[in-house]
């Protein structure tokens, strides 16, 4: 089936922030560990859907109970959240109210005293660590990150809808070719069963080939070829020995010359001359082939029978004819077989177009136009309103990013400007501004952060409930499992799918069952069960064309009695070539001969030995004659006794193929004949039945073609016809990437990141506040005078027109 090729990929890599994602999902399970609660979702449901009967009390506290264990953690941080937005502006306020009556740090004097400088510098030190954290950890850049990742989706999310929008069209448009692509792919399945009709006839010409060309014909010529192999061989072999005797008794007679050398007569050589002497008598041939008789006669029968064709004997007979006959008799047979491949190819063009495929299209199609211009209509309009929403984060990120900016400022210019030998009462005026500034962002504290919390603490329960309520189910299937629920979307109904598609609800149709097929990119008809709506096996029901045909196969009659596979001219030549006399043959002295080694010695080793006793010898010409003399029986050895072992090996093989077939050939004759005679007996009395046998075999091979065919057809349409990956795609564009990785991680990340800025503001307002004492130019002071000048430590009181808490 053509394949179709999509585009949209329902995937979605976060990228660098994706970091933040996995943090934030780390901290949702530390304050909800729980599992999904499905099963107590599923009885809330349920009895939410029977209002009208009462429900036991004790019921809806389980429940209730339940639901309060399940949602602890998101509860408890609700709460906190709660006590933030509630205390922190009373606290604001009671803090400015109490230093407005010189309390709380508000009275301009600053006791002086000895570590004044470290507690500065840890005051200092802390505020900078929690203003950093506030902006770079898990702050204002967590926050505004999430915020414009999810800008950044949302414009680039008009891409993805349109590849899902266009993977639907190409879904809808293609299913129609698919399906015409199965209709079409019939003709190739008719044609072939037609040309296998039209060439196919019913031939008995092989009950007598068979036997007489593979059985009795390679017999022949394999009797034959080993005759012809013995008689070359025997040649041979007479031949060879001849030349190897007439050799073999040259090299003696030389070596016998060259032992009676006076040499031979000294003490030191005479033993070993003697001992060559000796074994001169081993050089002669020992098998003699001169003896055996000849098989030229046998041949010549063989030969003469094979002169004469077996086969044709077959063709002088009106067997020819049978072809012929037998499709004359069997024509309407082979007429009803083709009307039945004819109707079956209209049954399924019929079927193709009792499909109400384009009308189901057509309406989809409508439907789909629709909301795509739908979706483009009002895409400008989503775009506007995130625009709305990034401005909003925006201005709650400026909000941190304004105390942060007062406190930087206060930092630095308290840093810069402070004068450690300045008394407070003399600070300078970059010191006694970055005090100032310091103040300035504990006030925007108290102004903002109430205000954040409200917004963390309604985006937290939202986008916490959300991640743990539906992405991480939809991730597992388990939302499915609670959709698949019986009786839960519709009291009346066990699946609520197929009572939607069907109006039946008992067929057992499941939203993960289909989701996950279309996932697999299955076919629509088995990923929705349409067999209930149309069922493709009734149309391909091979068997329902088949019954009429096979009723008048088994009526057919057929007369061949004039047919005579085998005369009596052929038996009579069988009959000859098994009275060839190749059992007379005298096997017995042929084997004795071929077991037997050419020469009664090896002449290598020989030839080895001789030389290693020249060797004994001094060096001299006797020597050097004696190895002459071995060099020269391994010539002969080389050259006449190694292809004489070969012609032995040769005849060994054709004696032995000979003997076995001698003991065979007549039974195999008489096998043949017999065949041949059950073969003429079962056509002349059983020829319509041999014809209805062979023509259920070749109705049972066109009915395995089209069982192929159909069998392709349901496994096409089951998983490759109208592949609903784009459902599942759809799907997921809407609820694992809108959803969850556009929507529901970013707001969950801008929450943890304003959230944890909005905490970090209560120990910077406290740092804060400690600080600018030490940056702040101070109305009054403590100074400490020498007591050597009779001062009690502290200043007269109209030096600075004071009152002295001392004195009074």
């Amino acid at each position: 089936v053509p394949a179709k090729t999509y585009d949209t990929g329902a995937y979605h890599e976060p990228g660098p922030i994706g970091i933040l994602f996995k943090i934030v999902h780390a901290f949702l399970y530390l304050v909800q560990p729980n599992s999904f609660p499905q099963e107590a979702l599923v009885r809330g449901s349920c009895e939410k859907a029977t209002m009208a009967v009462d429900v036991p009390l004790p019921e809806n506290v389980v429940l209730t109970l339940q639901a309060i264990y399940y949602e602890i953690g998101f509860i408890v941080s609700a709460a906190l959240g709660l006590v933030f937005i509630l205390l922190l502006p009373l606290v604001g306020l009671c803090f400015c109210m109490c230093r407005c009556c010189d309390n709380c740090g508000g009275e301009m004097h600053q006791r002086q005293k000895k570590n004044a400088d470290c507690q500065r510098s840890c005051f200092a030190t802390f505020l900078f660590v929690a203003s950093l954290i506030i902006r770079q950890v898990i702050g204002v850049l967590c926050a505004y990150a999430a915020n414009q990742h999810l800008t950044n989706q949302v414009r680039g999310a008009k891409k993805l809808v349109n590849s899902n929008f266009k993977d639907l069209k190409i879904f809808l448009n293609d299913t129609p070719a698919q399906i015409d692509y199965l209709v079409s792919q019939y003709n190739t399945t008719k044609d072939k069963a037609l040309s296998d009709l039209n060439s196919k006839y019913f031939d008995l010409k092989w009950v007598s080939h068979v036997y007489l060309k593979t059985s009795v014909r390679c017999s022949i010529r394999e009797t034959k070829e080993a005759l012809e192999n013995v008689s070359v061989s025997v040649e041979v072999l007479q031949e060879g020995t001849e030349k190897l005797h007439a050799n073999l008794t040259d090299v003696t007679m030389h070596l016998s010359n060259t032992l009676s050398d006076s040499a031979c007569s000294a003490s030191h050589a005479a033993s070993t001359c003697n001992v060559i002497r000796n074994s001169l008598h081993q050089l002669s041939i020992n098998a003699n082939f001169s003896g055996l008789p000849g098989v030229s006669t046998q041949l010549a029968k063989v030969n003469d029978v094979l002169k004469i064709d077996l086969s044709s004997l077959v063709q002088k007979v009106p067997f020819n004819d049978t072809p012929d006959l037998v499709v004359n008799q069997t024509r309407n047979v082979l007429s009803d077989i083709k009307s039945v491949l004819e109707s079956i190819g209209s049954n399924i063009t019929t079927f193709a177009k009792m499909l109400p495929v384009q009308e189901i299209l057509a309406d989809l199609m409508i439907y789909l136009t629709q909301s795509e211009a739908y979706v483009q209509d009002y895409f400008p309009v989503v775009e506007q309103y995130d625009f709305y929403r990034w401005l909003g984060c925006l201005i709650l990120c400026c909000m941190v990013v304004l105390i942060l900016v007062f406190y930087y400022l206060g930092l630095l210019c308290g840093t810069c400007g402070y004068d450690k030998h300045a008394s407070p009462t003399t600070r300078g005026c970059i010191s006694n501004t970055g005090g100032n500034f310091l103040m300035a962002g504990v006030g925007f504290s108290f102004l903002f952060s109430w205000v954040l919390m409200i917004v963390v603490l309604l985006t937290f329960i939202t986008g916490g409930n959300v991640e743990k309520l539906v992405c991480e189910p939809f991730e597992d299937k388990t939302l499915f499992k609670v959709l698949d629920t019986p009786y839960l979307l519709n009291q009346h109904w066990k699946n609520y799918l197929s009572g939607i598609l069907f109006k039946n609800p008992d067929i057992n149709l499941t939203f993960e069952k289909v989701y996950s097929d279309c996932k697999e990119n299955k076919g629509i008809y088995a990923s929705l069960h349409l067999e209930h709506i149309f069922n493709i096996n009734e149309f391909l029901n091979i068997s329902m064309y088949t019954e009429d045909v096979a009723l008048k196969i088994e009526h057919i009659q057929i007369n061949l009695s004039k047919i005579i596979l085998l005369d009596d001219i052929g038996k009579e030549n069988l009959l000859n070539f098994s009275s060839s006399g190749i059992e007379g043959i005298n096997f017995a002295a042929y084997l004795t001969e071929i077991n037997k080694s050419v020469t009664k010695v090896d002449l290598l080793s020989f030839a080895n030995d001789l030389e290693a006793r020249a060797d004994q010898l001094p060096k001299g010409a006797l020597e050097n004659a004696l190895k002459g003399h071995a060099n020269n029986i391994r010539m002969i050895h080389n050259q006449q006794v190694v292809p004489l072992e070969q012609a032995m090996s040769t005849l060994n093989q054709s004696i032995r193929l000979l003997k076995r077939t001698s003991s065979e050939l007549m039974l195999k004759v008489k096998n043949v004949i017999s065949a041949v005679n059950a073969a003429q007996l079962l056509i002349n009395n059983n020829a319509s039945l041999v014809i209805v046998q062979e023509t259920k075999k070749y109705m049972d091979t066109i009915v395995d073609y089209f069982e192929q065919y159909v069998e392709w057809v349901k496994e096409s349409i089951a998983m490759e016809v109208a592949a609903c990956k784009p459902i599942a795609n759809v799907i997921d564009t809407a609820v694992d990437i809108f959803l969850c990785s556009y929507i529901t991680d970013s707001v969950n990340t801008f929450w943890f990141g304003l959230g944890g800025s909005a905490i970090f503001l209560i120990p910077a307002i406290i740092f804060a506040v400690k600080l600018s004492k030490y940056y702040r130019r101070m109305d009054t002071e403590d100074v400490y005078d020498d007591t050597e000048n009779g001062n009690n430590g502290y200043h007269k009181e109209h030096l600075y027109g004071i009152h002295s808490p001392v004195f009074t």
